[in-house]
């Protein structure tokens, strides 16, 4: 049987599971750490079997090494997640502050001057490993229609186009997909084969579900169906980027820096005064923040622990005190995921095993195959690119506008970028100068959920310039040419319609009951 990098294991020292000393807060007594150490042990060995049997039933050599490496490393973030399990230990709240100023840069005390030139050691990487269900929308979310016609992979390569034309460089655009949208992205960007724009992909890992009652793989070979997978969450990027190939072929290439961001952020383009930066302060990795809202209490954010910068999940949050992880005047700002990365370092740290990204687990299950049958409850073990900010040197955050922040997540982000509120200028939204303050808060209800029913309901997007507030909840269908100002709130009672006539103006109201207009 092949042995995947085989590691002793049940005879190493488990990452130092040793019993803590009595100066360390964990909380384990010396019996449970002796009981977890051995069924750690177990679990993990059994485990590494598994893989090893996965690994025997792929016949082609070259996929066979592939499969093999991303095991490996399937293996260390499995390990290390029984050992954080056995250790009991957690960030210790009292020790968790917020950023010194020296973590946090405000940008607009960075350079304004711009130098084109630093483009031609920059390459642009949008995460396009999700798909368009959680908008009804089949295949991946960066395919849906955002604005005129074109969608966030249409934007993306508009911006990259414009500095390439402009500048006279070639920036190369790379798209991390997943199994669940490789083929897809494969097709489509077909069509930008004419355009001015270096597309390049590669695949994040593609790791097997683990049976939470077992702590076994769910797959029983490697073409096991697609449920019994998962992609690992975006911090699996450093890997994967190495794991590729395309790390090496970048640095070969004279490309220093990567921008990074989610490809549904709108508001995330090339900004130079943040690469200027880059460079000045010889950061390795910057993150960009802006300022919480109540809108983003939940957000992960940038902390100061024992005097280093990391990033602080809710997920990471004791229960007693996630009110706390809320506060607006602790933890004032939040990670936009956009994320500037210097490629010579992602290389080391890769290479040298450095990075122990916090992991996530996430339970979920996948349903039963057949009637009568119990849905299988599996483990998903994911980790995020934004907890990797301690691995790297000089590494902080810098405070941008919440413009660098667009973000379209359901039906009513999609509303807000498709209104009068934003032009489009080389693929990129502008709000309105005439707008004053932030972007209004849009909350539509279950009845906009999917694109196809927001398409059906809102025909045509209402004028928001003026907008503060606008809840919609219900069959609230709205008109042509509707015009929304202040706080409007609009509530159909259940098993009823509201109809907003065409032209209509709302300012400051609360419409609520039924309202029908009956064609003649």
């Amino acid at each position: 049987m092949t042995s995947v990098k085989a590691l002793a294991v049940g005879t190493e020292k488990m990452g130092g599971l040793d019993v803590p000393s009595a100066g360390r807060r964990h909380g384990k007594s010396q019996s449970s750490f002796a009981f977890d150490n051995t069924s750690t042990s177990v679990a993990a060995s059994q485990m590494r079997n598994a893989l090893n049997k996965l690994a025997d039933t792929v016949e082609d050599p070259t996929a066979k090494k592939k499969f093999e490496t991303e095991m490996d490393n399937f293996f260390a973030l499995f390990r290390r997640y029984l050992q954080d399990k056995a250790k009991g230990t957690t960030l210790e709240w009292d020790r968790i502050q917020p950023p010194n100023p020296s973590q946090v840069v405000a940008y607009d005390t960075l350079p304004k001057r711009e130098n084109p030139e630093l483009l031609s050691k920059l390459a642009v990487l949008k995460l396009n490993g999700g798909l368009g269900t959680s908008m009804g929308c089949v295949g991946p979310k960066s395919v849906i229609e955002v604005r005129e016609g074109m969608s966030f992979l249409d934007l993306s390569v508009r911006q990259i186009e414009y500095l390439n034309r402009i500048y006279g460089v070639n920036v190369p655009f790379i798209l991390m997909n997943s199994f669940n949208t490789d083929d897809d992205t494969q097709n489509i960007i077909k069509k930008y084969e004419g355009h001015n724009v270096d597309i390049i992909t590669f695949n994040q890992s593609r790791y097997p579900r683990v049976a939470k009652d077992s702590l076994l793989p769910v797959p029983k070979d490697s073409n096991s169906p697609i449920s019994d997978w998962y992609p690992p969450g975006h911090g699996d990027v450093f890997e994967s980027l190495e794991n590729s190939g395309i790390l090496d072929e970048l640095i070969g290439r004279g490309i220093e820096y990567l921008f990074l961001s989610n490809v549904d952020n709108l508001g995330a383009v090339v900004d130079l005064s943040i690469l200027e930066h880059m460079v000045d302060s010889q950061a390795e990795y910057i993150m960009e923040l802006t300022d919480k809202t109540k809108a983003d209490v939940k957000g992960g954010t940038i902390i100061d622990y024992e005097g280093n910068v990391r990033l602080l999940e809710i997920a990471q949050v004791p229960k007693e005190h996630e009110q706390d992880f809320k506060s607006i005047k602790k933890f004032r700002y939040f990670n936009t995921n956009n994320i500037w990365l210097n490629l010579n370092a992602i290389k080391r740290v890769v290479e040298n095993h450095e990075l122990e990204l916090e992991i996530i687990p996430n339970s979920k299950s996948i349903p039963a195959g057949k009637t009568g049958e119990a849905d299988l409850n599996v483990i998903q073990l994911e980790t995020a690119v934004g907890a990797a900010i301690r691995h790297f040197k000089n590494a902080h955050g810098v405070n941008v506008p919440r413009r660098r922040f667009l973000p379209v997540k359901t039906c009513s982000d999609l509303m807000l970028v498709k209104s009068d509120l934003y032009s489009m200028k080389h693929g990129q939204l502008l709000i309105d100068s005439a707008r004053f303050g932030p972007a209004p808060l849009i909350k539509l209800g279950s009845h906009y959920k999917k694109v196809s029913d927001f398409q059906k309901r809102v025909p045509s997007i209402p004028r928001i310039l003026e907008l503060d507030h606008l809840t919609i909840t219900g069959a609230v269908n709205l008109g042509r040419n509707v015009t929304l100002k202040g706080t409007v709130i609009i509530v159909a009672n259940e098993g009823s319609t509201i109809d907003i006539p065409s032209g209509s103006v709302l300012e400051n109201v609360v419409v609520q009951g039924s309202l029908r207009l009956l064609e003649h």
